[in-house]
């Protein structure tokens, strides 16, 4: 038995990664666990670093374009040639040249599409690119060959000499499933014998004592070999049947490790399958019916894969509606080995299934579900077919469900199918590719897009892109719809304007949601729809707009709560039913949902400027119609848009992708020919006063119904579809989605640290603040030594500020004196990787510098307070940051009137964007004040103490009375509230200020440094937003119910970039 052997994370630039938690695997071998999540790249250069225009010294002119007329020569006869190579790897070929279809077969095998209009399409060459040509039989001299004989010039050195670096060693080291083992194997002595001396595969690479350095081994081959002749094969990882089970996860991770290590060294694993040749693993009785017909599209990605008679590991993007299923089903028959299907929902496992019955010969004998609703014996199935979030769920399972993972683990699948493909980059279900051993690894998808700049990690997780499919080709030939996209131009109306332009980022976004014109648009258009006999999906991601639009129009309606039983209806009756030609659903429809029937959608609501939202859900009618009018559009994709607000740049950004693949939008010009909209009986809030009352219930509406559906795991057909409306307080618990309470429990453990009180015990507010912020805190060293870790969290999006970060166990029973907010950090194993999550966030500052006790809403506690006055505020409501909403009291009403648990819209006043004063009775009927009157009072004798008189006033056990708020008439908006005198210490009276207009880099308000409450002063230009600076120089600021340090906010313009979620 040899020493124990240490692995560790190798880093180029000296040391291994400190954040690593050691785990004792068995009395053999000691691994470093660490976070594979690192976006550096490994200090070793190497074609996968690589990148054609850094190599560009051609300098930009001002608008960012480059000169070229001196580098690229044309040729004699350029007129002839169909394409452009230019010095920076973007190539440029005409789609109406004769020899188009031939260079572009070409470009598809070596470069990646950038953009594909009608004319002039342009595609760029990279390093995984060229992989991928290599991986499919094109070598070094025929892709040079090739292009100098199409290109008008004569392609540049620099192209020639990347495009050499990149394809001369692929190929040469392959990676190979045996036994349940993986194994590098070549047939190059000095490629394994380079591999072996680098560091990081050294430590990947596990052995027993007696294994060789290399191994020689007869493989079976295709061709005919010389007499003689044996291939090396290094074992990089070697047996691990004398390790416990739990550690086949690392030997899955270290696989990875190593993929991406030898993209770094310039020898990218080649994955393949030599399916034909395994008498190992026994073949599954499944073949192709005779009506399975492929399409020339799809038979060519097929050769991609299956090209030298073997399955090459890779993705093939083809889009929406085009036969993605077909192709997944043809590579299973081809393989006829085990293979898993895996999906994002539950919906989609069942029709997968319906995929292999109606392609296949495959028997619901052969086929296995496994979501959380359907679990079927997989023994003797040859198919398994399950969700990502059911392989990678970390909680407790049931006992038929951990057999049958149990089952699943043990298994060396031939072929894994991963449908939307793009989701593996996620940390979580990147966790997939460590449980499964698979030969071959077939990704699937219709966007190749990720908004985080994870999607290059599918290169060495899965493999090369194989084939894209051109989407204006396929709609040209008739395999997919048509389809016309028009962007609809909703003005707002005055009312919701005037509320737009003054309320904080969750509710403009509802405001422009819920627009009156949106809505009469939206219903005008299902109308019309529906008379033409077309099949019309709504969309929206706001669930409260979901639910009003689909109750108004009286029309069935899906999202993440929707039973799976009730989606089957639902989606059962619009195929089939011709009275249901309508429904409504949210963001769980985005992938996955095949609705042929489908060729009209209206877009409501989205999820800011996401493109591959935007084409998933265009997805949603590309399928062919069957017997379609000879028109020249047969599918009509609408974009409604709330004119003048933020959801405009949204729409322009979402709109890229689509316009890249040839796609254009018709802008304003269609929302001024929807012609008949004005004689259409009955269209809801036509008149101000329907308007007037569906501005309350928004204004009404809490912070949960202000945000869109929140995807979660789509554990199967019973995880509620694969979304889960989360809320952000603890309304949802009692039923009644407005309700705001502060719960209340007396503690009887008096020996807790004070931070850990609640609010009963502190006399204050609540100082936790749970929050869910993975990956945006960076912990340095590790807890054990202290609270000496400091870390970085956006503690205010748009803005970083320190963060003392110490472990949950640190503090307790510890005095710890706080200068500065502080994250108490959780630590989670995933995976067998160690990483941290912000638990709580904990602060010592209060909203009230006089620390009024909260009063819980209960009758017993109520009669210590004492009873309000006419126009006196019966409780306050907080809107914090990081915590649920919280109510808290100052007087009881009288009998007949009540200070309401539920914060209704109608006993409310605003005193900043984030507090509410609340009243007895409803103040829609009070008098408007006129400007510069003071109605505002606030009497409390603690107003002016200081944070340490206070705090010494509490530990004497001292109570301190809660102030007395009075108001007697509306300012009208937009206002601020404006000090205008001090009587004494205890009274203070504020008057109402009109908001002037200010300019870009202009004060507009000041932010507190407890809630971040914003009191704005003047109104910032249009596409410009009131926010602070940041930075750590704070002032001193006084506003009602706040004196202490804060921020000035300043007027800053909204970029391209920005989105709501920054604020």
């Amino acid at each position: 038995m040899g020493p124990p052997k240490k692995f560790r994370k190798y880093d180029s630039k000296g040391g291994s990664d400190r954040s690593g938690k050691k785990k004792k695997v068995d009395e053999e071998v000691t691994i470093d666990l660490v976070d594979d999540d690192n976006p550096e790249s490994s200090g070793v250069p190497g074609a996968a670093l690589q990148d054609a225009e850094k190599n560009d010294q051609v300098p930009e002119d001002e608008f960012g374009a480059k000169d070229y007329r001196n580098q690229m020569e044309l040729k004699p006869d350029n007129a002839s040639r169909p394409l452009w190579v230019a010095p920076n790897g973007h190539i440029f070929l005409e789609s109406f040249s004769p020899v188009y279809k031939h260079a572009h077969d070409f470009l598809i095998a070596i470069a990646e599409p950038v953009s594909r209009p009608q004319h002039i399409h342009e595609y760029k060459l990279t390093a995984y690119s060229l992989y991928a040509a290599v991986s499919v039989g094109l070598q070094t001299n025929d892709i040079i060959e090739y292009l100098q004989r199409l290109s008008k010039c004569n392609v540049p050195a620099g192209i020639i000499e990347f495009i050499t670096l990149c394809t001369l060693s692929y190929g040469k080291v392959k990676l190979v499933l045996k036994h349940n083992r993986y194994l590098v194997e070549s047939k190059h002595v000095d490629v394994l014998q380079k591999l072996l001396k680098d560091p990081v595969i050294q430590q990947c690479r596990l052995r027993r004592d007696g294994d060789e350095e290399l191994v020689t081994s007869a493989l079976p081959t295709t061709a005919p070999a010389p007499p003689g002749t044996a291939v090396k094969t290094g074992r990089v990882l070697g047996p691990y049947k004398h390790l416990p089970s739990a550690s086949q996860n690392h030997h899955m991770y270290f696989l990875r490790v190593i993929q991406k290590r030898c993209i770094e060294l310039e020898y990218p694993l080649l994955a393949e399958y030599d399916f034909r040749n395994d008498a190992v693993n026994p073949d599954i009785n499944i073949d192709l019916k005779p009506t399975a017909v492929l399409r020339p599209y799809q038979e060519k990605s097929l050769r991609k894969m299956f090209g030298n008679g073997r399955a090459r590991s890779g993705v093939i993007v083809l889009p929406c509606g085009a036969g993605k299923s077909l192709v997944g089903v043809t590579a299973v028959c081809t393989v006829r080995k085990r293979a898993l299907v895996l999906c994002n929902s539950g919906v989609s496992v069942e029709q997968w299934k319906q995929q292999f019955k109606c392609w296949s010969t495959a028997d619901d004998s052969m086929i296995c579900r496994f979501t959380s609703e359907a679990k079927d014996k997989p023994m003797g199935a040859g198919i398994l077919i399950t969700t990502y979030s059911m392989i990678t769920h970390g909680q407790r399972r049931s006992w038929e469900a951990e057999q049958t993972m149990k089952w699943l683990q043990a298994q060396e699948w031939g072929l894994v199918v991963l449908d939307e493909v793009h989701t593996i980059p996620a940390k979580m279900f990147r966790r997939v590719l460590t449980i499964v051993h698979s030969h071959a690894k077939l990704g699937l998808t219709a966007t190749l897009l990720r908004e985080d700049d994870k999607i290059a990690d599918l290169n060495f997780l899965i493999g090369p892109k194989l084939y894209e499919a051109n989407w204006l080709e396929l709609q040209a030939n008739g395999y997919i719809a048509r389809v016309q996209c028009a962007e609809v131009w909703c003005p707002m109306t005055p009312e919701f304007y005037r509320e737009y332009l003054v309320q904080k980022i969750n509710k403009k976004m509802l405001l422009y949601v819920m627009n009156p014109s949106k809505f009469r648009a939206c219903q005008f258009l299902v109308r019309y729809h529906e008379r033409r006999g077309d099949k019309t999906i709504v969309f929206s991601d706001n669930v409260f707009a979901l639910r009003h639009y689909a109750v108004k129009m009286n029309k069935p309606y899906i999202y993440g709560p929707t039973s799976q039983n009730e989606r089957i209806q639902i989606l059962q009756n619009f195929k089939f039913n011709p009275k249901v030609n309508t429904i409504f659903v949210s963001k769980v429809a985005d992938t996955s949902f095949d609705l042929p029937e489908a060729n009209v959608l209206i877009q409501i609501s989205s999820h800011g400027g996401s493109r591959r939202q935007e084409a998933q859900r265009l997805g949603r009618i590309l399928r062919a119609k069957k017997g379609a009018l000879a028109e020249e559009y047969n599918a009509f994709f609408y974009t409604l848009v709330s004119q003048d607000t933020l959801e405009m740049a949204y729409s322009r950004k979402r709109q890229r992708f689509l316009v890249n693949q040839g796609y254009s939008y018709k802008a304003r010009s269609v929302i001024t020919e929807l012609k008949g909209m004005d004689q259409e009986p009955d269209l809801l809030y036509g008149t101000r006063e329907e308007q007037g009352m569906l501005l309350q219930q928004v204004l009404a509406a809490s912070e949960t119904d202000c945000e869109e559906e929140r995807e979660g795991g789509a554990g199967g057909a019973g995880s509620a579809g694969g979304a889960r409306r989360t809320a952000g307080s603890l309304a949802s618990l009692a039923g009644a989605d407005d309700a705001l309470y502060l719960e209340h429990r007396r503690s009887s453990h008096h020996n807790k640290h004070p931070l850990f009180k609640n609010e009963n015990e502190t006399g204050g507010i609540s100082e936790w603040a749970i929050v869910e912020l993975q990956g945006l805190v960076q912990v340095e060293g590790d807890d054990r030594g202290g609270p000496a870790v400091v870390g970085d969290l956006h503690y205010f999006k748009r803005n970083r500020h320190p963060v003392l970060v110490l472990g949950h166990h640190v503090l307790t029973g510890k005095e710890v004196k706080l200068e500065q907010p502080m994250a108490v950090m959780e630590k989670t194993v995933d995976g067998g990787q160690t990483s941290y999550r912000v638990k709580a966030i904990v602060r010592k500052k209060l909203l009230f510098k006089s620390r009024p006790k909260p009063i819980i809403s209960n009758e017993e506690s109520e009669r210590s307070l004492p009873r309000c006055e006419d126009g006196e505020a019966c409780s306050v409501l907080l809107r914090r940051y990081w915590r649920p909403p919280a109510l808290v009291r100052l007087c009881r009403c009288s009998r007949r009137t009540r200070c309401d648990k539920i914060a209704s819209g109608d006993r409310l006043v605003e005193l900043n964007n984030r507090s509410d004063l609340q009243f007895c009775n409803p103040v829609t009927e009070w008098p408007e004040c006129s400007i510069n009157e003071a109605p505002l009072k606030i009497e409390t004798a603690y107003e002016r103490m200081s944070p340490d008189e206070i705090e010494l006033l509490h530990r004497q056990s001292i109570q301190l009375a809660p102030p007395r708020i009075r108001l007697r008439c509306l300012c009208p908006k937009p206002n601020y509230w404006k000090l205008k005198t001090e009587d004494s210490d205890t009274n203070l009276t504020y008057r109402c200020s009109s908001l002037p207009l200010c300019k870009t880099g202009d004060v507009c308000g000041n932010v507190d440094d407890v809630l971040l409450s914003l009191y704005q002063s003047c109104l910032c230009p249009k596409n410009h937003i009131c926010v602070h600076s940041g930075g750590r120089t704070q002032i001193q600021i006084s506003e009602p119910l706040y004196r202490g340090r804060g921020w000035r906010a300043r007027c800053q313009a909204l970029s391209d970039e920005d989105s709501y979620e920054d604020y």
